[in-house]
Protein backbone atom coordinates (compact mmCIF):
# COMPACT_ATOMS: atom_id res chain seq x y z
CA UNK A 1 0.00 0.00 0.00
CA UNK A 2 1.31 3.33 -1.06
CA UNK A 3 1.70 6.90 1.03
CA UNK A 4 1.97 9.81 -0.90
CA UNK A 5 3.71 13.05 0.88
CA UNK A 6 4.40 16.11 -0.14
CA UNK A 7 7.51 18.25 -0.04
CA UNK A 8 8.42 21.09 -0.24
CA UNK A 9 12.17 21.54 -1.64
CA UNK A 10 14.00 24.91 -1.63
CA UNK A 11 16.30 25.21 -4.87
CA UNK A 12 18.64 28.07 -5.17
CA UNK A 13 17.92 29.88 -8.30
CA UNK A 14 14.37 28.39 -8.38
CA UNK A 15 12.67 29.08 -5.38
CA UNK A 16 10.54 26.33 -2.98
CA UNK A 17 9.18 23.53 -5.20
CA UNK A 18 6.69 20.86 -4.58
CA UNK A 19 7.51 17.66 -4.78
CA UNK A 20 5.21 14.69 -4.34
CA UNK A 21 6.62 10.94 -3.44
CA UNK A 22 4.87 7.90 -3.10
CA UNK A 23 6.03 5.63 -0.49
CA UNK A 24 6.18 1.37 -0.75
CA UNK A 25 7.61 -0.38 1.58
CA UNK A 26 10.11 -0.39 4.53
CA UNK A 27 13.61 -1.44 4.35
CA UNK A 28 17.01 -0.31 2.60
CA UNK A 29 16.00 2.79 0.66
CA UNK A 30 15.48 3.20 -3.52
CA UNK A 31 14.46 6.24 -5.73
CA UNK A 32 12.81 5.63 -8.40
CA UNK A 33 12.58 7.99 -11.20
CA UNK A 34 10.19 7.54 -14.00
CA UNK A 35 9.95 8.65 -17.40
CA UNK A 36 8.15 10.36 -19.97
CA UNK A 37 5.15 8.32 -19.56
CA UNK A 38 4.79 9.64 -15.71
CA UNK A 39 4.49 8.11 -12.61
CA UNK A 40 2.29 5.61 -13.04
CA UNK A 41 4.80 4.19 -15.58
CA UNK A 42 6.85 3.07 -12.46
CA UNK A 43 4.19 2.40 -9.47
CA UNK A 44 3.57 -1.14 -10.47
CA UNK A 45 6.59 -1.86 -10.70
CA UNK A 46 7.39 -0.20 -7.08
CA UNK A 47 5.13 -2.18 -5.40
CA UNK A 48 6.18 -5.31 -6.89
CA UNK A 49 9.85 -4.38 -5.58
CA UNK A 50 8.55 -3.76 -2.39
CA UNK A 51 6.46 -6.87 -2.07
CA UNK A 52 9.36 -9.11 -3.38
CA UNK A 53 12.47 -7.77 -0.77
CA UNK A 54 12.61 -5.77 2.65
CA UNK A 55 13.03 -2.19 0.43
CA UNK A 56 11.52 1.09 0.83
CA UNK A 57 10.77 2.42 -2.85
CA UNK A 58 10.34 6.13 -3.43
CA UNK A 59 8.60 7.55 -6.68
CA UNK A 60 8.62 11.64 -7.14
CA UNK A 61 6.39 12.96 -9.23
CA UNK A 62 8.90 15.48 -11.99
CA UNK A 63 7.33 18.36 -11.21
CA UNK A 64 4.67 18.97 -14.46
CA UNK A 65 4.22 15.46 -14.79
CA UNK A 66 1.01 14.15 -13.94
CA UNK A 67 -0.69 17.15 -13.79
CA UNK A 68 1.29 19.08 -11.10
CA UNK A 69 3.00 22.00 -10.89
CA UNK A 70 6.52 22.83 -11.85
CA UNK A 71 8.08 26.13 -11.45
CA UNK A 72 9.13 28.63 -14.47
CA UNK A 73 12.98 28.74 -12.97
CA UNK A 74 13.06 24.66 -13.38
CA UNK A 75 13.53 24.00 -16.86
CA UNK A 76 16.47 21.43 -17.13
CA UNK A 77 17.37 17.40 -15.96
CA UNK A 78 20.08 18.83 -13.89
CA UNK A 79 17.64 20.85 -12.09
CA UNK A 80 15.40 18.14 -11.58
CA UNK A 81 19.18 16.27 -10.10
CA UNK A 82 19.56 18.77 -7.65
CA UNK A 83 15.85 19.17 -6.84
CA UNK A 84 16.03 15.46 -5.91
CA UNK A 85 19.37 15.26 -4.53
CA UNK A 86 18.26 18.10 -1.81
CA UNK A 87 15.27 16.04 -1.15
CA UNK A 88 17.39 12.90 -0.26
CA UNK A 89 19.21 15.59 2.15
CA UNK A 90 15.98 16.64 3.67
CA UNK A 91 14.92 12.81 4.06
CA UNK A 92 18.27 12.47 5.57
CA UNK A 93 18.49 8.92 3.75
CA UNK A 94 21.66 6.69 3.66
CA UNK A 95 22.82 4.06 1.18
CA UNK A 96 20.28 5.01 -1.35
CA UNK A 97 20.17 2.64 -4.68
CA UNK A 98 19.00 5.11 -7.56
CA UNK A 99 17.10 3.97 -10.13
CA UNK A 100 15.80 5.44 -13.14
CA UNK A 101 14.03 4.89 -16.91
CA UNK A 102 14.60 6.98 -20.03
CA UNK A 103 14.61 10.64 -19.10
CA UNK A 104 14.31 8.98 -15.12
CA UNK A 105 17.70 7.44 -16.43
CA UNK A 106 19.11 10.66 -17.81
CA UNK A 107 18.25 12.14 -13.92
CA UNK A 108 19.69 9.55 -12.29
CA UNK A 109 22.98 9.63 -14.28
CA UNK A 110 23.03 13.46 -13.49
CA UNK A 111 22.32 12.48 -10.09
CA UNK A 112 25.30 10.69 -9.62
CA UNK A 113 27.43 13.15 -10.70
CA UNK A 114 26.33 15.58 -7.99
CA UNK A 115 28.55 12.67 -5.84
CA UNK A 116 26.22 12.77 -3.11
CA UNK A 117 27.20 10.50 -0.22
CA UNK A 118 23.87 9.77 0.14
CA UNK A 119 23.85 7.72 -3.16
CA UNK A 120 26.02 4.41 -3.11
CA UNK A 121 24.54 3.05 -6.46
CA UNK A 122 22.57 3.90 -9.73
CA UNK A 123 20.40 1.30 -11.90
CA UNK A 124 19.69 3.01 -15.67
CA UNK A 125 17.00 1.54 -17.43
CA UNK A 126 16.55 2.10 -20.97
CA UNK A 127 18.34 5.59 -20.03
CA UNK A 128 18.03 8.55 -22.40
CA UNK A 129 20.30 11.42 -22.57
CA UNK A 130 23.88 10.94 -24.47
CA UNK A 131 24.36 11.37 -27.93
CA UNK A 132 26.05 8.13 -29.70
CA UNK A 133 26.91 8.65 -33.67
CA UNK A 134 24.67 6.89 -35.56
CA UNK A 135 22.18 5.70 -32.91
CA UNK A 136 20.08 9.11 -32.05
CA UNK A 137 16.74 8.49 -29.72
CA UNK A 138 13.54 8.10 -31.68
CA UNK A 139 11.94 11.75 -32.12
CA UNK A 140 9.63 11.10 -29.70
CA UNK A 141 7.32 14.26 -30.81
CA UNK A 142 6.80 13.37 -34.50
CA UNK A 143 5.94 9.92 -33.62
CA UNK A 144 2.06 9.24 -33.79
CA UNK A 145 1.09 6.71 -30.21
CA UNK A 146 0.94 3.97 -32.19
CA UNK A 147 4.64 3.96 -33.30
CA UNK A 148 5.36 4.96 -30.09
CA UNK A 149 3.80 2.02 -28.51
CA UNK A 150 5.31 -0.30 -31.16
CA UNK A 151 8.40 1.36 -30.44
CA UNK A 152 8.95 1.37 -26.74
CA UNK A 153 7.41 -2.59 -26.21
CA UNK A 154 8.59 -6.02 -27.13
CA UNK A 155 4.73 -6.76 -27.34
CA UNK A 156 2.90 -3.47 -27.54
CA UNK A 157 -0.97 -5.11 -27.27
CA UNK A 158 -1.80 -5.76 -23.63
CA UNK A 159 -0.68 -2.31 -23.37
CA UNK A 160 -1.46 0.03 -26.52
CA UNK A 161 -4.36 2.82 -25.73
CA UNK A 162 -6.16 4.71 -28.04
CA UNK A 163 -6.23 8.10 -26.50
CA UNK A 164 -9.17 9.59 -27.88
CA UNK A 165 -11.13 7.03 -25.75
CA UNK A 166 -9.67 8.51 -22.43
CA UNK A 167 -11.36 11.02 -20.59
CA UNK A 168 -10.53 14.98 -20.92
CA UNK A 169 -8.58 15.23 -17.49
CA UNK A 170 -6.56 12.04 -18.76
CA UNK A 171 -6.14 13.27 -21.58
CA UNK A 172 -5.06 16.64 -20.17
CA UNK A 173 -2.55 15.10 -17.77
CA UNK A 174 -0.77 13.38 -20.81
CA UNK A 175 -0.38 17.08 -23.06
CA UNK A 176 1.41 17.98 -19.78
CA UNK A 177 3.88 14.77 -19.50
CA UNK A 178 4.13 15.68 -23.19
CA UNK A 179 5.16 19.39 -22.65
CA UNK A 180 7.04 18.47 -19.54
CA UNK A 181 9.10 16.31 -21.77
CA UNK A 182 10.23 18.95 -24.13
CA UNK A 183 11.34 21.62 -21.57
CA UNK A 184 12.96 19.24 -19.55
CA UNK A 185 15.01 17.42 -22.05
CA UNK A 186 14.22 18.93 -25.56
CA UNK A 187 13.34 17.42 -28.76
CA UNK A 188 17.47 15.34 -29.03
CA UNK A 189 16.65 13.94 -25.43
CA UNK A 190 20.33 14.14 -24.90
CA UNK A 191 22.97 16.68 -23.54
CA UNK A 192 26.38 16.69 -25.82
CA UNK A 193 28.53 16.63 -22.46
CA UNK A 194 27.29 13.89 -20.49
CA UNK A 195 29.34 10.77 -21.63
CA UNK A 196 32.77 13.24 -21.02
CA UNK A 197 31.21 13.98 -17.38
CA UNK A 198 30.07 10.28 -16.68
CA UNK A 199 33.61 9.22 -17.21
CA UNK A 200 34.26 10.88 -13.69
CA UNK A 201 32.07 8.30 -11.79
CA UNK A 202 33.42 5.76 -9.23
CA UNK A 203 29.64 4.55 -8.06
CA UNK A 204 28.80 1.14 -8.68
CA UNK A 205 26.49 1.38 -11.84
CA UNK A 206 24.02 -1.07 -13.31
CA UNK A 207 22.64 -0.52 -17.07
CA UNK A 208 19.70 -2.79 -17.85
CA UNK A 209 18.21 -2.77 -21.28
CA UNK A 210 15.61 -4.25 -23.30
CA UNK A 211 16.57 -6.31 -26.43
CA UNK A 212 13.92 -5.01 -28.37
CA UNK A 213 13.91 -1.37 -27.54
CA UNK A 214 12.95 0.87 -30.18
CA UNK A 215 13.47 4.10 -28.63
CA UNK A 216 17.33 3.46 -27.90
CA UNK A 217 18.47 0.91 -29.40
CA UNK A 218 21.00 -1.65 -27.57
CA UNK A 219 23.92 -0.26 -29.18
CA UNK A 220 23.28 3.20 -27.35
CA UNK A 221 23.06 1.39 -24.56
CA UNK A 222 26.10 -0.67 -24.62
CA UNK A 223 27.59 2.85 -25.08
CA UNK A 224 26.14 4.48 -22.15
CA UNK A 225 27.52 1.97 -20.05
CA UNK A 226 30.97 2.23 -21.71
CA UNK A 227 31.50 5.71 -20.30
CA UNK A 228 30.64 4.59 -16.91
CA UNK A 229 34.31 3.23 -15.54
CA UNK A 230 32.59 0.62 -12.83
CA UNK A 231 29.06 0.07 -15.13
CA UNK A 232 28.20 -3.45 -15.78
CA UNK A 233 25.77 -3.66 -18.88
CA UNK A 234 23.11 -6.67 -18.92
CA UNK A 235 20.57 -7.23 -22.09
CA UNK A 236 16.72 -7.92 -21.23
CA UNK A 237 14.83 -10.60 -23.16
CA UNK A 238 11.59 -9.73 -25.20
CA UNK A 239 11.49 -6.71 -23.20
CA UNK A 240 11.40 -2.86 -24.58
CA UNK A 241 12.19 0.25 -23.58
CA UNK A 242 9.94 0.56 -20.49
CA UNK A 243 11.26 -3.26 -18.90
CA UNK A 244 9.55 -2.00 -15.34
CA UNK A 245 6.17 -2.50 -17.04
CA UNK A 246 6.84 -5.01 -19.15
CA UNK A 247 9.09 -7.64 -17.63
CA UNK A 248 9.03 -6.77 -13.58
CA UNK A 249 10.42 -10.25 -12.82
CA UNK A 250 13.49 -9.57 -15.14
CA UNK A 251 14.04 -5.90 -13.72
CA UNK A 252 13.90 -7.29 -9.98
CA UNK A 253 16.37 -10.31 -10.29
CA UNK A 254 19.10 -8.40 -12.29
CA UNK A 255 18.83 -5.36 -9.55
CA UNK A 256 18.92 -7.94 -6.53
CA UNK A 257 21.57 -10.01 -8.31
CA UNK A 258 23.81 -7.44 -9.13
CA UNK A 259 26.78 -8.57 -7.08
CA UNK A 260 29.34 -7.42 -9.84
CA UNK A 261 28.88 -4.00 -8.96
CA UNK A 262 27.53 -4.21 -5.51
CA UNK A 263 24.70 -1.98 -6.50
CA UNK A 264 22.55 -3.67 -3.39
CA UNK A 265 25.20 -4.59 -1.23
CA UNK A 266 24.14 -2.65 1.40
CA UNK A 267 20.21 -4.12 1.02
CA UNK A 268 21.68 -8.02 1.58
Amino acid sequence: MATTTQYTVSLDGVGPVEVSVAGYGYGQPFLLLHGGAGPQSVTGFAEKFAAAHDVRVLVPTHPGFGGTERPDALTTVSSLATLYGALLDQLTLTDVTVIGNSIGGWITAEIALLKSPRVSGIVLIDAVGIEVPGRPVADFFSLTMDEVFRLTFHDPEPFRIDPTTLPPAARAIAAGNRAAIAVYAGSAMADPTLPGRLGSLEIPTLVLWGESDGIVDVDYGRAYAAAIPQAQFQLLPETGHSPQLETPDQVIHAIWNSTDTDVTAAAR
